[in-house]
């Protein structure tokens, strides 16, 4: 695993800065995760956190969930022995690693902490 994840780090930086630079659901998502509505999965997609999400919220979540597949997808195509799989979970670890505390991040599937 070592191999996959010092090949897949140079792409994964590229891959941050394409998700949340420039995008127009950059400051959408922001701000959404300040108010406690989003927060990052464990399998390295974003998350609906209240129970009755506006369409807008649910729309940016799917917009933005299918295009960080999409990256992944194609970081693991660019890397030898990586999958899917270990992409997402790599970039997972990242991104929970990067919100901010008081932002909620997934426990265990569908559990739901605001990070310390």
């Amino acid at each position: 695993m070592h191999l996959i994840a010092r090949n897949i780090l140079p792409l994964f930086a590229l891959l941050i800065s394409l998700v949340f630079a420039g995008s127009a659901f950059a400051i959408d998502l922001d701000s959404a995760k300040a108010q406690g509505l989003v927060g990052e999965k464990l399998n390295g997609y974003v998350g609906i956190v209240t129970s009755a999400p506006s369409p807008d919220v649910t729309k940016m979540v799917n917009d933005i969930n299918l295009r960080r597949r999409d990256s992944y997808r194609a970081i693991a195509d660019k890397t030898p022995g990586a999958t899917l799989n270990a992409v997402e979970k790599l970039a997972a670890e990242k991104l929970i690693r990067k919100t901010p505390s008081g932002q909620y991040v997934e426990k265990s599937p569908g559990q739901w902490v605001k990070k310390p």
